[in-house]
């Protein structure tokens, strides 16, 4: 196993990236076009469509919890210590991305597409879970992270691209009523979503453990193997405790909200954007799908994105980002209701405005993330970014699978006929508030959480500067008035409550807002 002392390249960088455009790419399709391919080409209602990814994002949540959870303690095994706690799970993820292509068979039952898609979000949860904590192993640099978080992120948009610019290449030549197009284009992403997977884990290492962690580590295993019902029991508690204790940072409740309000936003406006091309403004699936691959903006938005993170901070980011969806979604609506001669050129010129703030959403919070384990070692002196990407993932899938499911109920209690090739005019309305006023909603909300906000990289290097002095036996009556302020701001805690003189196991009730 390699340790964290090699240099963070662009070629490394790179090549840890390229699975977000399996991240990227595969949320996007389904986001996009999946619920309408159940409503157009399965023939399904709006509510049993998005009943299917609803119960399966709600059941790959849990699951999720636990993969955080096995992917922290994976040293206790031999094949952990061999290939990695994390890496492992990217090398048996490649083969497994062929499941996605199981979604996209025509002419089964409702219980076929429930249980292909359980099966996929779990796979991609195998692989996402381990990778997203890979940027904290590799480096305790904020520059070194924000190149890998920004390779990352650039990669995928990138995938998001291909997943909207290549749908639309095959309807449009297989044609708008061929499903066959959608077949097509899940083999073709399968095959490179693969190839990303494991050259990431070729490209990755994870921290080195000395003789002393490994020997404690294969403690833990024997030790482990030994428990019975009752500890496995106590284990368990103990495991839900410790998800339940990362929400006493005030750092990570502040960031979760930012990131589930904003990504739900986005997943609104994607679940109902074709709709709201083809019914309210009567432009084909083809060309919504050409504005969708406006996300091409996405890929240089995101080197710029890179550079103001170190230069401007996240906050600032966020507010661009999130002023400049909601003007967007008030122009689509504005589109919708005068009809200008020239209606396709201005949906084509709001689209890419709109891609430059979604770019920016979805960079923002996972170039935030890899700090965050930073914040919870100074109060529990452990580092727990398993536990911190299951409680993320968890509650993105919890809120989106929720989100997905009332978008359906909404369109089909909204007058919505799956198949039919024109709606009611109370249809029509359904979709035009849901994607204008749902997502803007969502939007403000995150707005307002970002203004409260204050990890940046200057709090981070007081922060982890103060971990360092800890950690060589600093006196915690020797901190200054500035640090202080840091540590209590960013953790929730009072500084007499952090960095106790043994470690504790879970977070005690001194939280202090």
């Amino acid at each position: 196993m390699r340790n964290n002392t090699k240099k963070i390249t662009i070629p490394r960088s790179i090549g840890y990236g390229l699975t977000d455009i399996m991240g990227g790419g595969a949320f996007t399709i389904i986001s996009a076009w999946l619920l309408y391919y159940y409503t157009t080409f399965v023939g399904l209602t709006p509510v049993e469509g998005a009943s299917i990814i609803a119960i399966a994002r709600i059941v790959d949540a849990i699951v999720s919890l636990a993969i955080g959870s096995i992917t922290d303690n994976f040293y206790k095994y031999k094949i952990g210590r061999k290939f990695g706690r994390r890496r492992f799970f990217l090398l048996i993820g490649a083969p497994l991305m062929f499941t996605y292509i199981l979604l996209w068979v025509t002419g089964m039952n409702y219980w076929y597409y429930l249980v292909s898609y359980l099966l996929f979000e779990i796979v991609m949860a195998l692989v996402l879970i381990p990778w997203e904590t890979l940027p904290s192993e590799m480096t305790k640099d904020f520059n070194g992270r924000t190149k890998l978080s920004t390779a990352r992120m650039f990669l995928s948009s990138l995938g998001v691209f291909l997943a909207t610019f290549i749908p639309g290449r095959l309807i449009a030549f297989f044609g708008e009523d061929n499903g066959y197009a959608y077949f097509i284009n899940a083999v073709i992403f399968a095959i490179i979503f693969a190839i990303c997977i494991f050259i990431s884990y070729k490209a990755t290492w994870e921290k080195q453990l000395s003789p002393e962690e490994e020997r404690e580590w294969i403690n833990r295993s024997k030790t482990s193997e030994r428990k019975g019902a009752k500890e496995l029991l106590a284990a368990f508690s103990e495991t839900v405790k410790a998800y339940i204790s990362t929400l006493k940072i005030r750092s990570f409740r502040k960031h979760l909200m930012i990131y589930l309000f904003s990504y739900t936003a986005k997943d609104v406006f994607n679940a109902v954007f074709v709709y709201f091309c083809v019914f309210a403004l009567s432009i084909s699936s083809s060309v919504a799908g050409n504005m969708l691959s406006l996300s091409i903006i996405g890929i240089p938005i995101t080197i710029v994105a890179g550079f103001l993170m170190i230069k401007i901070g996240p906050n600032s980011l966020y507010k661009v980002s999130y002023s400049l969806m909601i003007m967007c979604l008030a122009a689509f609506y504005a589109v919708y209701a005068i009809k200008p001669d020239s209606m396709i050129m201005y949906v084509f010129i709001i689209s890419a405005i709109y891609q430059i703030g979604r770019a920016i959403l979805d960079f923002t919070p996972w170039n935030v993330f890899p700090f965050i384990p930073d914040i919870d070692e100074i109060v529990t002196q452990q580092r727990r970014e398993g536990v911190f990407a299951a409680v993320m993932t968890f509650t993105r899938k919890s809120t989106v699978a929720l989100a997905t499911f009332f978008v359906g109920v909404i369109l089909q209690f909204g007058g919505y006929t799956a198949g039919a090739t024109t709606q009611t005019p109370q249809a029509v309305h359904t979709i035009v508030y849901t994607m204008v006023i749902g997502s803007s909603l969502l939007l403000i909300a995150a707005l307002a959480v970002v203004f409260t906000f204050k990890l940046n990289k200057n709090t981070h290097q007081i922060l982890v500067a103060e971990i360092d002095r800890l950690k060589d036996n600093g006196s915690k009556r020797e901190v200054d008035p500035e640090t202080r302020a840091v540590v209590e701001n960013l953790t929730g805690y009072k500084y007499e409550d952090v960095w106790k003189e043994t470690k504790v196991d879970t977070i005690k009730s001194s939280a202090c807002g």
